[in-house]
């Protein structure tokens, strides 16, 4: 199968031979997404769509209405950012029952195309996909030290960031470290001393830590942030839609992804529905390159027992 020719191009990342292969990859991360929803299918019975959740409106503050959500059968949930241009305004035109009782492969289809709506609904079945895979195996992610996805900024540190979180930009300044900012809107570029707000995503070049939004999933820039950021000791991606695997990522120089990992899937999809805080419906997680055993590790292991509310 053609995983296992991707996969020996990511243990090879850690030797001398990775910027060469880099340059070489010519299969895309949606792709290789999809590729390991598909082996995960043929080794094991995935359970179908449960539940659907497309957020009305948005109100309140926080990750409320920002969100869809996919619930499986078993009580996997996968996430997805809705706030992409008009993504959740269409999103509101669908009906959440037509994908339940579908295949999770089959949704998680959809992340292929250029429909926003679609790549969103897909991602969330990936992500619901990869939480069935890691449950199963009995492995769950780390707990997030904080919002930077286990990112440790130190003295001497240049830290790049993919889109703007004030948050974090404060926690950074408050350090003294020099910040550059990558954004799409215009109105927030600036330049001060120690921050650079900016449109050229060829100024991460100089940083040496970098934290991403995982909405570059989303609008399929990833590729093109990732080749800004090769000089990178540390990258983080972050953010609940970033809870995929991550093997093709790590691949591609992710050291960290920090995404959101589902503990109560019936509190989770009441809450989200009621527009209301998650809080300990789940948990923010941390996957690191350095200890990740691998997707084909996950499946070879003994299912493992768990029990949750669904």
């Amino acid at each position: 199968m053609r995983i296992h020719s991707w996969l020996s191009r990511y243990f090879l990342t850690k030797s001398s031979l990775a910027p060469a292969l880099l340059q070489l990859r010519p299969v895309s991360p949606t792709a290789e997404l999809l590729e390991l929803v598909e082996h995960a299918a043929a080794a094991l019975p995935l359970p179908a769509v449960a539940q659907a959740l497309f957020p009305p409106d948005r109100k309140g503050s926080g990750k409320t209405g920002e969100f869809c959500a996919l619930r499986l059968a078993d009580g996997s949930v996968g996430t997805a950012f809705v706030l992409l241009g008009d993504t959740l305004a269409r999103l509101q035109q669908r009906a959440p029952d037509e994908f339940v009782g579908k295949p999770a492969p089959e949704v998680a289809r959809l992340f292929a195309g250029d429909d926003s709506v679609e790549r969103a609904l897909g991602l969330a079945a990936i992500n619901a996909v990869t939480q069935h895979v890691f449950r199963r195996a009995g492995y769950e992610p780390d707990l997030a030290a904080d919002s930077l996805g286990s990112l440790q900024p130190e003295p001497g540190d240049r830290v790049g960031m993919i889109g703007f979180f004030p948050p974090l930009v404060e926690r950074v300044r408050a350090q003294g470290l020099p910040l550059t900012v990558v954004e799409l809107r215009a109105e927030l570029v600036k330049e001060e001393p120690g921050l650079s707000v900016t449109l050229d995503p060829k100024r991460l070049a100089s940083c040496n830590k970098i934290v991403c939004t995982s909405t570059v999933l989303l609008n399929d820039t990833l590729e093109q942030i990732l080749s800004n950021c090769r000089h990178a000791e540390e990258l983080a991606l972050i953010g609940p839609s970033a809870s995929c695997f991550p093997d093709p990522l790590f691949a591609r120089g992710v050291t960290t992804l920090g995404g959101y990992w589902v503990l109560e899937p019936a509190a989770f999809m009441r809450r989200a529905e009621a527009l209301e805080p998650w809080g300990d419906a789940g948990k923010k997680s941390s996957v690191q390159r350095a200890t990740y055993p691998g997707m084909q590790a996950l499946l070879r292991k003994p299912a493992a027992a768990w029990h949750s509310a669904t």
